[in-house]
């Protein structure tokens, strides 16, 4: 055997496995997967099932049944390749890990001063939007007001021209009319929202204004705690899980005035568009998922069932869905807005913000419920103003060069020498796949270059610059899951992880068990890696203001990971000559909706930047018209 002692315990530790007084019975299973195909220099043997009974017999948890372990087995090995493309990095001493550890129990009493006081005078755009001026001449119908944005709602209401109870009813009449068919309501909350409209009926009249919220029905993600109401998580085993009180966020909406019509569907524990109840559809192509985890949030307000919703992103969780609905979609800066009461997926990543239909709105939203709340420790003490008086022409805005430039060359897998006919099967799918990809993906780049030739059109020096090229944002991703792992611990040991909807090789129970071996050692050095990347993102924001980018993978993670914040707008509408959506969704793509489906536009901005990032990614919006466009749904 070549296997010396120092060589095996380095591959166990990539394994998982971290105690050195390892049983013999593993020693010998990993030296005779060495002898029996041997491994290049360097590389250690590849996991196999026994290892990861022996590994999980050390941490204190399972058996694994087959199944599990042969699900298993890929990402372990991927894993594992994660860890060497992060020691890739060397790592200086002086590299500390992307978190901070506070040592003080929850804080008591910060002061928060409110966004809004009572009687606050209407700021309209200027001019005045068209859809607000034809609608201020008239007493509108209230069927009329489905798609009309918060800004016009608020102003509606103040001027009384519509009362809160007839637009709550009004919306809870089309969630129940178009559930059915979206799939997007786990909960109504309707006995709370009748209660809280007449409440806001009575205050307007009495004179005394909250916000431009006030008296607005809206959406919660059902990851938010709403007292009397169940919070589901969207995961099965949890559909009578309750909570004794609201989350922060919710209160702070109240607070406004806002009226909380129902708690819309997210994938199961934030994973998808699948949930108990079914999976969640895109309004503009009811056959197709509405992508997630903020399914129902982008549902609905897609499809004119809530005025405004509150999503959460981890990684992709409400670009994602904004994407595949067509709304605009707010992911603040980590820390921007208070998690307390929101389920717990990843402490260093999650984030809470609104989707809407427009820009505005979106700001309007994230005014009130930003802030620190003394209970969130990773809350910054900083609240969300917009700048009115911000010009937007004094930005520097660049652009992600690459993301922009033509495709590369098709490449597809070539025959190998004594390939099967089973083997031959899966190259030719695995090449299908890629061609209907590229092709997909080369159709909407031109609506990315329009999106350049408009910008330049407003007068934009575009900069062009590039992401850090030589980080392994996708081997730090695994810190996620590491961390969701830790958060639903219970549900793996329990064995109670069979009661989630889904149970693939892709899913949460699979994704934990793996997580459950990933080793502390290669955790933290991910976390160093992870600063490193902070730094050299957050230095973009150096040479530009505001950065364009297509609303894709690399981005996505880089940027979750580094905590920036970023607007998805809807960017167009695909044409008749679009690519067919594939026979299945199977979740993982934004760009596969097919004729008359939306596509998206991201902006980027520097660490609590939102003023900026308001300010110009609305201009832009401004010049177009896909915000204001809607599905038909009968």
């Amino acid at each position: 055997m070549t296997l010396d002692r120092r060589a095996f315990l380095n591959a166990c530790t990539r394994a998982g496995v971290a105690s050195p007084l390892l049983p013999g019975i593993l020693y010998t299973l990993a030296a005779q997967a060495q002898d029996a195909a041997p491994a290049k220099v360097d590389e250690p043997p590849k996991i196999t099932s026994e290892m990861i009974d022996q590994a999980a017999a050390l941490a204190g948890i399972g058996p694994f049944t087959a199944e599990q372990k042969q699900m298993m087995l890929d990402g372990l090995n991927e894993q594992r390749g994660g860890y060497d493309a992060i020691r890739k990095l060397d790592l200086p001493n002086s590299m500390p890990p992307a978190y901070v550890f506070h040592p003080m129990p929850a804080a008591v009493g910060i002061p928060r001063q409110p966004c809004y006081q009572p009687g606050t005078p209407l700021v309209w755009p200027d001019p005045p939007s068209a859809e607000a001026s034809a609608l201020f001449s008239k007493v509108p119908r209230v069927d009329e007001l489905a798609f009309a944005s918060v800004r016009t709602l608020g102003g509606l209401l103040q001027a009384r021209k519509i009362s809160s109870l007839a637009l709550t009813q009004m919306y809870l009449d089309r969630l129940k009319r178009y559930d059915p068919k979206l799939h997007f309501v786990i909960t109504l909350t309707e006995d709370r929202a009748i209660a809280l409209a007449r409440k806001a009926d009575e205050e307007i009249a009495a004179g005394k204004y909250r916000s431009p919220l006030h008296g607005i029905p809206w959406g919660a993600k059902d990851l938010l705690a709403v007292k009397g109401y169940p919070t589901t998580w969207g995961a099965g085993g949890f559909e009578h899980q309750s909570f004794d009180e609201d989350a922060t966020v919710v209160q702070r909406l109240d607070e406004a005035g806002a009226v909380l019509v129902a708690k819309l569907s997210l994938g199961a524990l934030a994973m998808g568009d699948k949930w108990f109840g079914g999976r969640t559809r895109n309004p503009w192509n009811p056959a197709q998922g509405s992508s997630g985890s903020s399914a129902g949030s982008a549902s609905a307000v897609a499809a004119g069932c809530v005025a405004f919703a509150i999503g959460s992103e981890t990684l992709g969780s409400i670009s994602s869905p904004s994407t595949r609905c067509g709304c605009t979609g707010l992911r603040p800066t980590f820390g921007l807005v208070p998690r307390t009461g929101a389920m717990a997926l990843s402490w260093t990543m999650d984030k809470l913000g609104p989707i809407c239909r427009s820009v505005e709105d979106c700001s309007l939203i994230l005014e009130a419920i930003s802030g620190p709340d003394g209970r969130d420790l990773s809350a910054a003490s900083i609240i969300f103003r917009p700048h009115a008086d911000l010009d937007w022409h004094t930005l520097r805005i660049g652009y992600l060069k690459s993301e922009f430039d033509p495709l590369p060359p098709l490449k597809l897998e070539e025959p190998k020498p004594g390939e099967s006919a089973e083997e031959k099967k899966k190259r030719e799918e695995r090449n299908a796949q890629t061609q209907a990809d590229r092709s997909r993906r080369a159709y909407d780049q031109r609506y990315e270059l329009a999106a350049l030739d408009k910008l330049r059109s407003m007068g934009v020096n575009l900069i062009p610059v590039e992401l850090p090229s030589n980080l392994p944002y996708g081997a730090m991703a695994a810190l996620l899951t590491a961390e969701a792992a830790a958060a639903f611990d219970d549900l793996t040991r329990s064995g109670r992880d069979k009661l989630l909807t889904e149970q693939g090789p892709e899913d949460w129970p699979n994704d934990f068990r793996i997580a459950r071996l990933y080793p502390a050692v290669e955790y933290i050095q991910a976390n160093r890696a992870r600063t490193l990347a902070v730094r050299q993102v957050s230095a973009l924001f150096e040479q530009v203001d505001i950065l364009v980018t297509p609303s894709t993978d690399t981005q996505l993670i880089a940027t979750n990971l580094t905590g920036h914040p970023a607007l998805i707008l809807p960017n167009g509408f695909r044409g008749p000559d679009a690519p067919a959506p594939p026979e299945i969704d199977d979740g993982d793509h934004d760009d596969i909706g097919g004729p008359g489906t939306p596509v998206s536009l991201t902006f980027l901005a520097g660490h609590y930047q939102e003023a900026k990032l308001v300010a110009f990614a609305g201009a832009y919006q401004q010049t177009t018209d896909f915000h204001t466009r809607h599905p038909k749904l009968d």
